[in-house]
């Protein structure tokens, strides 16, 4: 029986029993990097990946049953973006560099880690890691100046904490279809194969065709009984399961998500039937609280203006280096309100057309629907039912189906 690992003690990626004070020893792939660094040899496929997971699997803390391995993702937000700010702050030029810098470097990251299809911390950490930095800068720079009173405080606090109440319920289960053991693990076979062709398309399965699997019905992998005769189904090979209508799997998240509409970034999991609701109303708290400390700063630091014309108009700006920091803060903030307030907009227009984001980049690479104001929202026309009927299927998502009596059935 092997003995517990002690606080600084772990089993690396290669089950190998290590110390955290040789964390800089019998790095291999480090060793042979440098080597050919120095020779000015290039790299063999794949080195960096391999280096980066080394030092990724190293980086750890003690703890009480062996030393706990830390997110690389989630270091360099906390470490950055107050040196960052802080830089911008010293001079105007400095500020336009930096705030024009930050927006791109966010963005290639995304498309990098997009591309290689990786869930990283890294966008989660930058969200939360800015509302309690912007938070900390607005308690420690702007209210002692006086021009800020305690009811206005208490009211951006409640804001703050709606918000991450509303984010942490945004992060829960999104609605995933339960995978299918080996026992309950359909057959492609048992399908139609002219009506079975892939996971994404939304295919014809047994629902439409009116064969069950093994004659019985059982959990997500067979046909459900309460789904109407006719209703699309679409078989995923991932995840060896008939999916319900609008349900699409996530390549990022390995499941079959309900009613998938994307995966967002931001709170690094996927917005679908059981918590897109919770992730509106994330995204609305985070605008009323963003725009409310943006006025109640730029109406301290530039007094006698409205919030508009100090925004892009504030001469005593950079008149000392607290003023230089919270103005600074406040066109970060705005920049990132921007960017939010447009996810939003998204969302609400497609709502309103009862349209997922998946729905609609699937409709764009089909040729199958149609642009509406200028081209922001995609209207399938697949499950529009008017505006209200829209906003009210919406507020039932999640909600338990309404259990029928047999007389209605007969």
């Amino acid at each position: 029986m092997e003995e517990p690992l002690c606080c600084c003690e772990y089993v690396d990626r290669r089950g190998e029993r290590n110390h955290l004070a040789a964390c800089c020893c019998d790095c291999e792939e480090l060793d042979e990097g440098c080597d050919r660094w120095l020779t000015c040899r290039s790299l063999p496929p794949g080195a960096l990946e391999r280096i980066a997971d080394t030092v990724a699997d190293r980086c750890r803390v003690p703890w009480f049953a062996g030393a706990v391995k830390i997110n690389v993702s989630l270091v360099p937000p906390m470490v950055l973006l107050p040196v960052f700010l802080h830089i911008a702050a010293l001079h105007f030029l400095l500020g336009l560099v930096v705030l024009t810098s930050l927006p791109a470097v966010v963005l290639w990251y995304y498309y990098l880690t997009h591309r290689r299809k990786e869930r990283t911390l890294f966008f989660l950490s930058l969200g939360l890691f800015s509302l309690g930095y912007m938070y900390y800068v607005f308690l420690q720079e702007v209210v002692p100046r006086g021009h800020v009173g305690y009811s206005q405080v208490a009211l951006l606090t409640c804001g703050l904490i709606l918000m991450l109440v509303a984010l942490s319920r945004a992060k829960k289960d999104p609605g995933y279809l339960p995978i299918s053991t080996n026992d309950d693990k359909p057959s492609q076979q048992a399908f139609p194969s002219k009506n079975v062709r892939g996971s994404s398309n939304g295919l014809h399965g047994a629902a439409a065709s009116g064969h069950s699997l093994n004659g019985e019905t059982k959990g997500y992998s067979r046909v459900l009984a309460e789904e109407r005769e006719g209703v699309k189904m679409d078989w995923c090979a991932k995840c060896q399961l008939v999916r319900p209508a609008r349900a699409g799997h996530c390549r990022l998240c390995g499941r079959c998500v309900r009613r998938l509409d994307h995966h967002c970034v931001w709170i690094n999991s996927c917005v679908g039937e059981q918590n897109h609701q919770a992730f509106i109303l994330a995204l609305f708290f985070f605008m009323l609280t963003s725009l409310y400390g943006i006025m109640l700063t730029l109406d301290t630091i530039c007094r006698g203006r409205t919030p508009f014309t100090a925004l892009f108009y504030c001469p005593g700006a950079y008149s000392d280096y607290s003023s230089a920091l919270s103005f600074t803060c406040v066109w970060y903030c705005a920049i990132v309100t921007a960017g939010m307030g447009y996810i939003l907009l998204i969302q609400l227009l497609n709502i309103s057309y009862n349209v997922t984001e998946r729905e609609a980049r699937l409709a764009l690479r089909d040729n199958a629907g149609h642009r509406l104001l200028g081209g922001l929202v995609i209207d399938t026309g697949q499950y529009n039912r008017g505006f209200l009927c829209n906003w009210g299927h919406f507020l039932s998502l999640g909600s338990p189906p309404q259990q029928r009596s047999a007389e209605d059935i007969v």
